[in-house]
């Protein structure tokens, strides 16, 4: 292995380390723990290391989005891979969508609710963000019904799963209801 490639590793190994701390501290305490210098302190490098990886929380709260991303698309893909026939492709869409949001809120938040610098829905809209849109189109396209474009009915599709993941967290509604709103999604929006 050449010094390049070493050093080229270790950078990888660095940043990988920024963002899983950053995750963590972020799952346990929230967002507003996330600061450069406790990120440093955590992870035994000095501020300026840090800031050769990262311009800042801006860019490790984007990178933190990606990496749940990645994570939430191969979630939904394996449990939708499970299902049997169109309604239960969905029903199993909808299930591990509010899942993930709940197991990790933190990354969602950063996904979802906070400024991570990343487009969406544009032509520089990162792989990551793009292959989590393709796997709720992946089920839910095939059950946009006629006349409806399957990208436009996934949107509407996810804005509810969404909404229900925001107002659940928020305690708005009431957990033992969940089921049910899944089950009132599928049949009424998604028309199964």
């Amino acid at each position: 292995m050449s010094v390049q490639e070493r050093k080229e590793r270790e950078r990888a190994g660095r940043e990988r380390l920024i963002v899983a701390t950053a995750r963590e501290l972020a799952e346990q305490q929230g967002w507003d723990a996330v600061t450069t210098r406790r990120l440093a302190q955590r992870i035994e490098y000095s501020q300026p290391v840090l800031y050769s990886h990262f311009r800042g929380k801006r860019e490790i709260i984007g990178a933190v989005a990606l990496e749940g991303a990645s994570e939430m698309a191969a979630a939904l893909r394996a449990a939708t891979s499970a299902a049997d026939g169109p309604r239960d492709r969905v029903t199993a869409l909808a299930r591990a969508y509010l899942d993930f949001a709940e197991r990790n809120p933190a990354v969602y938040d950063a996904m979802f609710q906070l400024d991570g610098g990343l487009a969406f829905a544009h032509e520089d809209t990162p792989e990551q963000l793009k292959d989590a849109f393709a796997a709720l189109l992946d089920s839910l396209g095939e059950v946009a019904g006629d006349g409806v474009h399957p990208a436009l009915f996934t949107e509407v599709f996810w804005a509810a799963l969404h909404g229900l993941a925001t107002l659940t967290r928020a305690g708005r509604l009431p957990p033992p209801d969940a089921e049910r709103r899944i089950s009132l999604l599928v049949d009424r929006l998604a028309m199964l």
